[in-house]
């Protein structure tokens, strides 16, 4: 039987098969000795031992798409970040990371800013307008008054989606409103680890409808970027590549070096302030690390 990884906790994974429900199973020794672990996210095969109990045995580990580190999920299309426009205030230098971590797994992403109806529209138009400016895909929403939430149902149409993004942003009020029958799965491990339903402790998938799912993770304060090498951080940030070319020094990081394009276009106000300070910030704590 096939289906796929919903949630693994203490050692369980918890398989879901369509049109026959939820299956608790232990994955196979085979897997630890090979350092194999089951990720959520990932189809596998299954053999089933008490079908009344829905209990089972995680045999095989059908062949990944594709992994990611954090959060740990597999077979993913696309990234779906979410932060509040205010309450909590918008951490962009931690959006940024996850779009650099996002870029280096070739994962695109859709950047949604959330609790539109608790800022005016020139906050609204600041916040996109950063990120619609380095061509990234945006979306302001409202959960609380069901704003946008059609052209996001469709942008996740027939798609998995991985959701990441800080505590307290309404990934959960989101998760609800796309499937108000989440809990159709996780109730039943809610039941069986004595877990609450609504606080987000483990990565978790939620079938939406047919070949659409959504992998909601706990949420997240803080992102480092070790494996990106010093001189390929500049390629993460899209802004810059067009300003680039007009840099006296082909190997210009653009920052204390003069006849800089992308400080100029910076000065010119074609690259926003807030992106540039996230590069110089990162492109230290790489240059700090690579001296210890």
């Amino acid at each position: 039987m096939t289906g796929r990884i919903i949630r693994g906790v203490g050692g369980f994974y918890y398989i879901f098969v369509e049109g026959s429900g939820v299956y608790e199973c232990r994955a196979r020794g085979i897997f630890r000795k090979e350092k194999n672990k089951p990720l959520v996210g990932d189809l596998v095969e299954i053999s089933v031992t008490e079908e009344e109990q829905k209990k089972g045995s995680l045999d095989q580990i059908l062949e990944r798409r594709n992994q990611l580190i954090r959060p740990a999920v597999a077979n993913v299309d696309q990234a779906l970040v979410v932060f509040a426009c205010t309450g909590p205030v918008p951490n962009l230098n931690l959006l940024d990371r996850f779009l650099i971590y996002m870029d280096r797994q070739n994962i695109d992403t859709l950047i949604c800013f959330n609790k539109t109806d608790l800022v005016d529209e020139a906050e609204q138009e600041r916040l996109t307008g950063i990120y619609r400016s380095c061509g990234c895909r945006v979306l302001p929403i409202s959960v609380k008054e069901g704003i946008g939430l059609e052209e996001l149902q469709r942008e996740l149409e027939g798609k998995t989606t991985v959701v990441a993004g800080p505590s307290g942003v309404g990934k959960s009020s989101l998760t609800n409103y796309l499937q108000p029958e989440a809990q159709m799965e996780v109730g039943e491990i809610s039941r069986k680890i004595e877990r609450g339903k609504q606080t987000t402790r483990h990565t978790q998938l939620v079938w939406i409808r047919r070949d659409t799912y959504f992998l909601d993770t706990p949420g997240f304060s803080s992102l480092y970027l070790n494996e990106v090498p010093v001189s390929e951080l500049k390629e993460h940030f899209p802004e810059f590549r067009q300003h680039a070319d007009t840099c006296f020094y082909p190997d210009c990081m653009h920052v204390s070096e003069p006849k800089c394009g992308v400080k100029d276009a910076l000065a010119a106000g074609e690259i926003p302030e807030s992106r540039y300070e996230s590069y110089l910030q990162i492109l230290q704590e790489l240059r700090d690390q690579k001296r210890y």
